[in-house]
Parts: structure tokens; C-alpha cells; sequence
């Protein structure tokens, strides 16, 4: 992608320069190589088998209110894994995770560091519509997450990153605030996980949008230094 081009998707986001990696000033902090509760599975697994047990699934009680299950969607051998909270109602309609409005401006994230959806894989901590949009229920999301790491198992990518408070805590069994998550790089059973505001909320808050792209750029450059 060319400078111009580029620069087009910052603007898009919010950005109005290309802030220089220099000057992100990043923490980044030691996380432990495994977080309580979510070890990976062991078992032999294959995404039909998954897939299959998630269509119809009825393990809690957002199984009554959904149209459809939200799976995920993207490229299997991703070497990058967005994960969001939940599905919204166009997810719910359509059976895709980020399709909405916030859908969109994830997607001009992507573009902004020479991404396209088709070359990540995107996914949630539950799978199904919580009603009227509400955050998932902890006994929701203990639930579901199982379906969630298995994908991370299946897929084995080089960073995840985390969008938005609810799904960052969740993952990273924490009860800390999004901005002392964020800025930093934590660790899934040693995969590298990069905590970011979820694009729902950047489109309400468009100052914060300078510090999503300087986690985007962290996220990048986490990439980079794994591949060397």
C-alpha cells in the first residue's frame, strides 16, 4: 500500500499524522506465559467438529434470544486474531462477527497497517447476541469462552488482539480498566495479546482514536520482531 492510500485510511480513522513509532512510548510489561482459566486444549480438534458444536448450541440462556450464532470468519492460519465481546444485531442477522458500523471502522483499521479482513481472523468471547447489546453476563462468558480458545488453539496466531474492555477482561481474567490494559503487551499461553478500544466505542469517542492506532502500531510491531 502507498503512503497516499495509507494516509487516506488514517484519516478515516481519526488520525490526522502518521505518528512515528518513537515517539509511542509504550510499556510494555512481563505477563505470565499462562493466565489462570485459560489453558488451551490439549485434545485433537478440527474447526468442523467446533463449528458444529457451536451452531446449535443451548448451554446458556442467550440461546433463546439469538437469530443465529456468531462463529467467526477470516483466514484459519492467521498470523493475527481480533476478538470482540459479542455480537451486535447485524452480526445476529447476518451470522458474521463485525459487519455493523463499528464493523467498518475495524475494517479501516486493518487497512490503516496493510490489513485485510480476509487475511485475519476475527471472532468474539460469546457467540451468541446478548439482548439489546448488554455486556455479557459472567456465567455467559465462562460458558462460551471454551468455543473461544479452541479457536485460538486452531488458528495459533502470532498476536491477539483484544477489542474493548469487556472482551480484554474476560480473556485476560482481570478486573482492571481498559486504559491500564491497553498501551502494553500481555500473554495467552505465550501468544502475545494486545489490548485496544473496541471501534463500538472509538466511534463515540474520537479522541481515543490516536491511542487505538498507537496499540495497532504496537500490535504491528510485536508481529514483526516474532517474524524477525
Amino acid at each position: 500500500m502507498d503512503n497516499a492510500t495509507r494516509l487516506q485510511y488514517l484519516e478515516a480513522m481519526g488520525i490526522d499524522v502518521w505518528l512515528p513509532r518513537a515517539s509511542a512510548n509504550h510499556e510494555q510489561a512481563a505477563a505470565p506465559d499462562a493466565i489462570a482459566g485459560n489453558t488451551l486444549p490439549e485434545q485433537i480438534d478440527n474447526w468442523e467438529t467446533l463449528q458444529a458444536e457451536v451452531a446449535p448450541c443451548t448451554k446458556c440462556d442467550l440461546c433463546k434470544t439469538r437469530t443465529q450464532t456468531v462463529f467467526g470468519s477470516g483466514n484459519k492460519n492467521a498470523d493475527w486474531m481480533f476478538i470482540g465481546e459479542g455480537p451486535g444485531q447485524s452480526e445476529d442477522q447476518q451470522g458474521l462477527p463485525f459487519v455493523g458500523k463499528a464493523g467498518q471502522l475495524l475494517t479501516e483499521m486493518l487497512r490503516a497497517i496493510d490489513l485485510d479482513r480476509e487475511e485475519v481472523y476475527i471472532a468474539n468471547i460469546v457467540k451468541c447476541r446478548p439482548p439489546a447489546n448488554r455486556d455479557p453476563k459472567p456465567i455467559e462468558i465462562e460458558t462460551c469462552k471454551p468455543y473461544l480458545l479452541r479457536q485460538i488453539a486452531l488458528v495459533k496466531p502470532k498476536v491477539i488482539v483484544v477489542l474493548g474492555r469487556v472482551a480484554a477482561q474476560a480473556l485476560l481474567n482481570t478486573d482492571e480498566p481498559i486504559g491500564k490494559l491497553r498501551g502494553k503487551i500481555h500473554a495467552l499461553n505465550g501468544t502475545p495479546v494486545v489490548v485496544v478500544y473496541h471501534p463500538a466505542y472509538l466511534l463515540r469517542s474520537l479522541l481515543d482514536k490516536p491511542k487505538a492506532w498507537a496499540d495497532l502500531e504496537l500490535a504491528l510491531q510485536t508481529v514483526k520482531n516474532i517474524k524477525g
